[in-house]
């Protein structure tokens, strides 16, 4: 082989090392970068949600107003600032209202490649609104005081709750995916629950399909969050009918599809005789923990307690997620669940103090609070 030869195979060899380094390098760059901003400004978030002595203290404030003053240098200032009345569904209004503003944060500053996620999970409130002026037309109730000012369509939401008819909140919803769910409601086709059923089941189908659209780890983390998150309500819409002795079949029309749990399983949990054998089906399901945490609470038909050990099930694998993946999606929905919670525990207390009930008595119940 002489010297020619020999300078090109080197030179080829370098050629194809230098672009297999270069490809490797910008896949890194592709995949890791774009957390970098967003998850330094969560981790610094984290820092900032309430210590379990903070909340303690919170309990111990007597008045909404001491409540409202001890929250003041803290991420909820905002919102409770601007409150003009002080009661507990003002300041719960105000907490839910600053968890709308930490998602459309994530909206601004998540990757582009999942920004369409929290996106739709902002959709929720649509669902939410929706459902509620539906349900508070349908019982006589003043609709408007049930709409969070959230969500993409606010505009609709309120036109709604100003309809005269039923019928006028059909044409309101026209174009939308929910118009069908509430054509089918007006034919008495299906109930009111089964009504709010279907449009969950749009909610969560639109996320699942996003998740699946994915790649890599970023699939696997928002597909388990989200199959996760609908095993819990299918969980609870089972035992909750359980418990109220409804039928299989209710139970069947009242399910989401989606979720880790099979199609075989949820039959089997919709025919159990109780809750109580509804919990013992999932002992062989992921859920095994969550059975033995709450056997002793669901025998006294805390149905509650199984809901809140779900909810910190799926807060911990996705914290789990968050330190395997730390620069990935997973750091924004395990803190998105950890704010949930907080608002949760900050809702329960506000409720409590207006209620009157004793701060060491608060600290109890707050503790059993997910």
């Amino acid at each position: 082989m002489d010297a020619s030869t020999i300078t090109t195979l080197l030179n080829t060899t370098i050629a194809v090392v230098f672009t297999w380094v270069a490809y490797k390098t910008g896949q890194m760059i592709w995949k890791y970068t774009p957390y970098s901003y967003p998850n330094a400004r969560i981790r610094a978030m984290e820092a900032r949600l309430l210590s379990d002595q903070r909340i303690s203290e919170l309990a111990e404030s007597r008045t909404l107003s001491n409540f409202v003053v001890n929250l003041e240098d803290t991420d909820y200032r905002e919102r409770l600032s601007g409150l003009e009345e002080k009661g507990a569904e003002d300041i719960e209004r105000a907490l839910e209202l600053n968890l709308a503003d930490l998602q459309a944060l994530f909206i601004k500053i998540m990757p582009k490649r999942v920004k369409g996620f929290f996106e739709l999970l902002f959709q929720e409130w649509d669902i939410r609104n929706v459902a509620n002026v539906v349900k508070a037309k349908m019982v006589g109730e003043p609709a408007i005081d049930y709409v969070v000012p959230a969500g993409l369509l606010l505009d609709k939401v309120r036109a709604m709750a100003e309809a005269k008819t039923m019928e006028e909140m059909l044409v309101i919803l026209e174009g939308t995916d929910y118009e069908e769910p509430l054509r089918r409601l007006l034919l008495k086709e299906i109930d009111l629950q089964e009504f709010e059923t279907e449009l969950y089941r749009i909610y969560y189908g639109r996320l699942l399909k996003y998740a699946l659209s994915r790649k890599g780890e970023e699939k696997l983390i928002l597909e388990e969050f989200v199959r996760l998150t609908i095993d819990a309500k299918n969980i609870s819409t089972i035992l909750r009918a359980k418990t109220a002795s409804l039928s299989a079949e209710y139970i069947r029309r009242n399910l989401i599809p989606g979720g880790y749990l099979g199609e075989k399983t949820l039959e089997a949990l919709a025919n159990t005789e109780d809750a109580a054998m509804a919990l013992g089906e999932l002992e062989e399901t992921r859920y095994s923990e969550v059975v033995k945490e709450t056997r002793e609470a669901i025998e006294k038909g805390d149905i509650g307690a199984v809901e809140k050990a779900l909810l910190r099930f799926i807060k911990r694998r996705m914290r789990e997620l968050s330190q395997f993946y730390p620069l990935s999606v997973a750091v924004a929905l395990a803190y998105l669940l950890e704010r949930e919670a907080e608002v949760r525990k900050l809702k329960a207390i506000a409720k409590l103090i207006e209620d009157g009930v004793p701060p060491e008595k608060i600290r109890e119940l707050v503790g059993e609070v997910a």
